[in-house]
């Protein structure tokens, strides 16, 4: 019997190698060589006469065949049009993610880390589905008792009680008024890790969307590998994928996230689906981001906004009330800005912290704004506005722990960090929008619009942006400036020192 022949896979990028390396040769990546054993085929595959036929005459040094016409290759005008219709999956969320629903026939893989609410998602959309469509729900991590009790919570199956008598753990169905429109109709689960088994179960139930949970614990047999290794992810994968666009059956994956935050497994995973979705968030934290990264029907920059209470998941129609503070209560050292993600304006609070520092170089630190851009701004107010930061420990951060990265928050860090500096506070009827430079100026910045509209539905009456911006007219006051120290003079109103701010209080 011939000894199996062996490779290595990078299990980062997927790259094959014949021996191991203690680095990647492909990515660069230390110790993510596995070794997999290599399948022979039994079946051998015929030549194709135009092949065979190529050679010959190319080793004569002359052609003189006719080039083959093409068979199974069609032009634009051949293939007929078909318009697909997108499935509602009961949030608008996660249509607004999807580029408008779900497409029928697509593979989504859905990432996250643990406990932040993968399953609990899957389970309430495949409830919303199962109104109309049948759904396959296929778990390998759990029993089918124990989904019908998280779907019982959730509201998606019958409420169930649990009595325990003697060490025995009976099951019973509640006799409650149970709601018809809250229980899944056709949602059928599957308790298995088998890849046979689940492909034997689809073609036999055949469901229009089947969950699988996850793919880290599905398996084939025929490989040696174990489950959740490179070979077996990818391969599992691929058979998905090949009765997803063959039988036209929507897949919705789950896959579990390695320590840095990356879908586990290769590389190859995510350009083997159609949608790749990451589910973020603090699990301290009652809000859920629902974010994509690939979406081949759709664009890549839209969020969706849950939040996590006791019957699951619920969206958040108004995330800038989540991520708005309390204006009634002013504190020195926070600005409000209009940050958008994709098409979504959302309005949030930026705090500010200033103080002298005790070490010989001061701290910088930020939660939910780039660092890099905090160093810069704080750069451009020591040099352009003259406040000494290199003697000052600086501390930002966004209210909800919300991620605003993009450029158009640069203003209103500057002026949480020099009302923090000044112990003044910012009137909060005010939202800063615009990009700072390097030069101190105050750069414009897209949709605009999109973002003064969102202010003024919110009740702000004062916005300070670049100048030479054009602009809706707009139940709001717009004030235009070109530098940072025009800004600062404009948000943070001079306050004077009264008589009754002079006089000692009972307790000095």
């Amino acid at each position: 019997m011939a000894k199996p022949k062996t490779f290595f896979v990078c299990n980062e990028c997927g790259a094959e190698s014949p021996q191991w390396f203690g680095k990647c040769p492909a990515c660069g990546t230390y110790n993510s060589l596995e070794e997999q054993i290599s399948i022979q085929s039994s079946v051998d595959v015929p030549s194709r006469g135009g092949v065979s036929s190529w050679q010959s005459t190319q080793s004569n040094g002359k052609s003189h065949a006719k080039p083959a016409k093409a068979r199974a290759s069609l032009t634009f005008d051949q293939i007929t049009d078909r318009q697909i219709a997108r499935w509602e999956s009961g949030y608008e969320e996660l249509d607004r993610v999807l580029g408008g629903g779900i497409v029928p026939g697509s593979m989504v893989l859905i990432g996250g880390d643990p406990g932040i609410g993968k399953s609990t998602l899957l389970l309430q959309v495949s409830n919303q589905l199962a109104q109309k469509y049948r759904i396959l729900y296929v778990t390998g991590e759990e029993s089918g008792q124990q989904v019908k009790l998280r779907a019982s919570r959730l509201g998606v199956s019958k409420p169930l009680s649990v009595v325990n008598e003697e060490n025995v753990t009976v099951v019973v169905d509640a006799t409650l008024p149970i709601d018809p429109d809250s229980i899944g109709a056709d949602l059928y689960v599957l308790p298995e890790t088998d890849l046979e088994e689940i492909l034997r179960e689809i073609d036999s139930l055949k469901p229009n969307v089947a969950v699988i949970d996850s793919i880290q614990t599905v398996f084939f047999p025929a490989l040696t590998s174990a489950p959740g290794s490179v070979a077996q992810v990818r391969e599992c994968t691929a058979a998905l994928m090949k009765v997803a666009k063959h039988e036209d059956v929507t897949m919705l994956i789950v896959g579990h996230v390695t320590k840095e935050g990356a879908i586990a497994g290769p590389k190859v995973l995510e350009h083997l689906v159609d949608t790749v979705l990451y589910f973020e968030g603090d699990r301290f934290a009652s809000h859920r981001l629902l974010r994509t990264v690939k979406n081949r029907f759709g664009a890549t920059h839209e969020i969706g906004i849950f939040e996590m209470v006791a019957e699951g998941l619920r969206e958040v129609s108004n995330p800038s009330e989540l991520f708005l503070g309390n204006r009634d209560d002013p504190a020195p050292g926070t600005a409000i800005v209009v940050a958008c993600e994709g098409t979504r304006p959302i309005v949030v609070e930026l705090q500010a912290l200033v103080s002298p520092t005790s070490y010989p170089s001061p701290r910088r630190a930020g939660t939910g704004v780039d660092y890099n851009r905090l160093v810069q701004i704080l750069a451009v107010l020591e040099k352009r506005v003259g406040i000494p930061m290199s003697k000052l420990d600086s501390y930002v951060a966004s209210a909800g722990g919300l991620n605003v990265e993009e450029p158009a928050v640069d203003l209103g860090i500057a002026i949480a960090i020099v009302a923090s500096f000044r112990d003044r506070i910012v009137d909060p009827g005010t939202v800063l929008i615009g990009e700072v430079g390097l030069g101190g100026q105050v750069r414009s910045v897209s949709q605009m619009e999109l973002r003064l509209k969102e202010a003024a539905k919110l009740g702000f009456k004062r916005a300070i942006v670049p100048k030479g911006t054009k602009f809706p007219d707009l139940n709001i006051e717009i004030l235009q400036v070109s530098k940072v120290i025009d800004a600062i003079i404009a948000a943070i109103p001079h306050q004077e020192l009264t008589a009754d701010d002079l006089e000692p209080d009972e307790e000095e």
